[in-house]
């Protein structure tokens, strides 16, 4: 899928009908017992149905002809008693196949999920946040349909028609020939109809799409929409986007529609080709009333699972769009995956060394042939001009991209050869934009450490200074803080997230501007946390604020993709190049300020 916007609809490559059905019913070999008995059910039910005509043709030209009461007595007492059981049956395998169904959802859904989360940040970076969870709800909702279908109605009603149709040729075979002359018509009219249905219900997902990226920014983003007075523009949008959706829906219900007057009309003109037949072999005395009323039940019965046939084939065609879009995600290959045999990283001790790395997104190069070596315990700041690539520095650190050239090496190991889970599982990243989830403080602090005990979590965050202002809430820990923390203040999220990645204890911790939103204030009562927070272990601290980071051991300045000066704070005023630049401007801009 092409990079778009949240208006942008979604361009998809083309799959096959024959690929994306294998796919879809490869879910039900897990189930095959469970399918087995639902099938058995349905071939007693519809075995039942096929008899009953028949058995109606016996009672009038056998038992009632020669009056035979006891005879019509015993045929009926038998339809009544495999009726009964056919309707028990019926209701067992309905409740099967739902469970079936749902089984079957609940893990395309965990798959689909289970691989979006192992997908790389460029995955993330050209899809908009609401078209993704359109396939995780959505699109996956829209199969239950599909796979009840296919074992309820699809299967049994193949087998019907075939049944149904050897009675009839059974009964008499000229008659048979008669009744299904229109098929080869209805057929050829049914595929001519999906060769252009399938595309209008792609057309639908992806205004659908559209429509759900966009009410998922627009409410995101509520604060800035209402600071800005800016509802009526959004809701023109909004007008407009539901208005492409209903069109789409319209335009492909409107095709879909004919399937079912394409088959009635097949039906009825049937059923008239029968009666005159029928009436032209009465009066050549070649044909019983028996017959007639039997075979007039069995067309229906033909017809009937012929509709339904259709109904499935409508709804295969329906869902299709909406499979493709869940396997088209499915499909794509993580940028990062471990490689085959990759070893589990050991304890950190904290050597992280870049030798020659050059690397780019698509066709921007950020870093060009940096090499540099931090020993263990050390802090590093990282400063410079914004888009220099001390962000690509980190994100290489923790292999969330690799590098193009070069090798980024952790205690003399290369990141690319170890164990994703256990290299990252060891590290600490702090963001700017710091986010919280929708639970408690104490649990939003427990994400560090999930086994954490609640003393723990409470002396995490006294060492961070966090524990005054958590027990001045109305429920201390137990306070519940709203989506992304919105409830709080910046400066209160930054400690709860400082407090969090103390919990985790990592060997190697990186502080991407993590100290950017908090006031001055604040600022003094969470530096000796910071403090805690590096002591002992390998340390990156990416800043603009460059007083906060006079202290650390090295700080390396990174212009245009390069490292072009490194030592203490010290060393580079002396040296006075860049950062010697960068510290005076923002000095006389905040003496300015005062």
């Amino acid at each position: 899928m092409a990079k778009n916007t949240v208006k942008q609809d979604e361009d998809l490559k083309k799959v096959s009908n024959t690929e994306i059905t294998k796919r879809l019913f490869s879910y039900l070999k897990s189930y095959k017992l469970k399918v087995f008995i639902v099938v058995l059910l349905l071939i007693f039910v519809m075995v039942v149905n096929i008899i009953n005509p028949y058995l109606l043709k016996v009672a009038i030209d056998v038992n009632i002809k020669n009056n035979n009461v006891s005879g019509l007595l015993i045929i009926g007492a038998a339809m009544i008693i495999l009726n009964f059981i056919a309707m028990i049956a019926s209701r067992i395998r309905i409740i099967k196949m739902a469970s079936i169904t749902n089984d079957i959802l609940l893990k395309i859904r965990h798959d689909l999920y289970t691989h979006i989360q192992k997908l790389s940040f460029s995955f993330f970076d050209n899809r908009p946040v609401g078209k993704i969870l359109a396939r995780v709800i959505g699109d996956v909702n829209s199969l239950q349909e599909l796979f009840n279908n296919s074992v309820t109605n699809f299967i049994p009603q193949i087998l019907t028609v075939i049944c149904v149709g050897a009675m009839m040729f059974y009964l008499n075979f000229k008659l048979a020939l008669a009744s299904i002359i229109l098929l080869p018509i209805l057929a050829f009219c049914m595929f001519s109809i999906e060769t252009f249905s399938r595309k209008r219900w792609q057309n639908y997902r992806k205004k659908r799409s559209t429509f759900n990226a966009y009410t998922h920014e627009d409410f995101s983003g509520i604060r800035v929409v209402q600071a800005f007075a800016n509802e009526e523009k959004t809701s023109k949008t909004f007008l407009k986007l539901v208005k492409d959706m209903m069109d789409g829906f319209i335009s492909a219900v409107r095709l879909n529609d004919l399937f079912w007057p394409l088959v009635d009309t097949s039906w009825g003109l049937g059923m008239v080709i029968v009666y005159w037949y029928s009436a032209k072999l009465m009066g050549s005395h070649s044909i019983t009333i028996g017959t007639i009323i039997a075979f007039t039940m069995y067309i229906g019965m033909f017809w009937r699972p012929i509709l339904e046939i259709s109904n499935f084939y409508n709804t295969l065609v329906m869902n299709f769009a909406a499979a493709e879009r869940i396997f088209e995600i499915m499909d794509i290959e993580p940028d990062i995956i471990d490689i085959q045999n990759a070893v589990k990283m050991p304890k950190i001790k904290g050597t992280v060394e870049f030798k020659n790395v050059t690397f780019g997104y698509e066709d921007a190069v950020v870093l060009n042939n940096v090499s540099f070596k931090i020993n263990p315990g050390e802090t590093i700041a990282l400063v410079g001009p914004t888009g220099a690539g001390k962000t690509t520095i980190v994100n290489l650190i923790s292999r969330f991209y690799d590098a193009n050239e070069g090798e980024v090496l952790i205690d003399g190991k290369n990141v690319k050869n170890v164990d994703l889970e256990s290299l990252r599982s060891q590290m600490g990243i702090m963001l700017q934009d710091t986010f919280l989830f929708s639970t408690t403080i104490k649990e939003n602090i427990r994400y560090g450490k999930l086994d954490a005990t609640d003393e723990e979590v409470i002396a995490a965050a006294k060492a961070v200074n966090a524990h005054e202002f958590i027990m001045n809430l109305e429920n201390g820990y137990d306070t519940e803080v709203n989506e992304r923390g919105s409830r709080l203040s910046v400066g209160q999220r930054q400690l709860i997230s400082f407090a969090r990645a103390l919990l985790a204890n990592p060997r190697i911790l990186i502080l991407d501007e993590a100290t950017s939103n908090i006031d001055t204030f604040t600022e003094k009562l969470v530096q000796k946390g910071i403090q805690k927070l590096l002591h002992g272990r390998t340390s990156f601290v990416i800043a603009h604020r460059l007083s906060t980071i006079r202290d650390c051991d090295k700080i390396m300045v990174v212009d245009d993709g390069q490292i072009v000066e490194a030592g203490t704070h010290d060393e580079l005023m002396k040296l006075g190049g860049l950062y010697n630049n960068l510290y005076m401007s923002q000095y006389k801009f905040l003496s300015e300020g005062a």
